[in-house]
């Protein structure tokens, strides 16, 4: 397993918000972590990079305990975007040069600009490279934060709600850009989102978070509207349309 999360518990002022949590995770696969709001999806996200340090628990990636690194050797191997990207008067160029940093000794090579531009050529950006960071769309901003992530090289991925406060035509290209990532750079992916059938359509497995434990760990074909309701308190019903299930309110 490239992923694995075993008995991970935290607290906050003495308050168990997660419990009990464990689930493991290969190359090439996206799981997406689903729930109400205040579930603890962003907080479970942030203890797999140390972020938030849990009251116990262990994540592994490849092996390694990420909990015992420092946080250089964290970013070299997890790239994490945050749910709001910061906006500064960057080029575009900059702003993901600056995911090279965990790697940089002295000073940037030719290397680290190669692998900018070479990431930068991959998600379709080269023509914004000039471009400053705070005169981006959001679409455009997303897909940047991105490319930040991927230029560190990471083992793992993790993006908390990457297509929230986007328009259809940005979501749909956000995350098909996620799902060709994660096929074609061989790594492993978590994300937070609150669209179901953009997380039924895209991802291997889906994780349903209820009152800080782990109601369901499923692939999206097995999804059922039962355990849908049970999360959300909603009943709903699942059509599938060309093979791909689609969640439907029954109110």
């Amino acid at each position: 397993m490239m992923l694995k999360v075993c008995d991970l518990h935290f607290t906050y002022n003495s308050h168990p918000l997660l419990s009990d949590i464990d689930f493991s995770l290969n190359r090439g696969q996206l799981l997406v972590i689903l729930g109400p709001n205040g579930v603890g999806k962003t907080t479970l996200l942030k203890c797999m990079n140390a972020m938030h340090r849990p009251a116990r628990g262990t994540i592994l990636v490849e092996e390694r305990d990420i909990l015992t690194l420092r946080p250089a050797a964290i970013a070299r191997n997890i790239g994490y975007v945050s749910q709001k990207s910061e906006t500064s008067r960057l080029s575009v160029f900059d702003a993901v040069l600056m995911g090279r940093t965990p790697h940089i000794r002295w000073r940037m090579g030719r290397d680290d600009l190669d692998k900018v531009e070479a990431i930068l050529c991959s998600l379709g950006l080269e023509s914004l490279r000039m471009r400053y960071v705070d005169t981006l769309s959001g679409g455009e901003l997303q897909k940047v934060s991105i490319a930040r992530a991927l230029v560190q090289e990471p083992e793992l991925l993790l993006l908390d709600e990457p297509t929230s406060a986007l328009d259809l035509k940005n979501q749909v290209e956000i995350m098909n850009l996620i799902r060709r990532v994660v096929d074609g750079h061989r790594i492993a992916a978590v994300m937070t989102m609150h669209d179901l059938n953009m997380a039924l359509r895209h991802a291997d497995q889906v994780l349903f978070l209820k009152e800080g434990f782990i109601h369901a760990l499923s692939t999206p074909q097995a999804v059922t509207s039962e355990m849908i309701e049970q999360v959300y308190g909603l009943a709903v019903h699942i059509h599938h349309l060309n093979g791909q299930p689609v969640v439907l309110p029954l109110t």
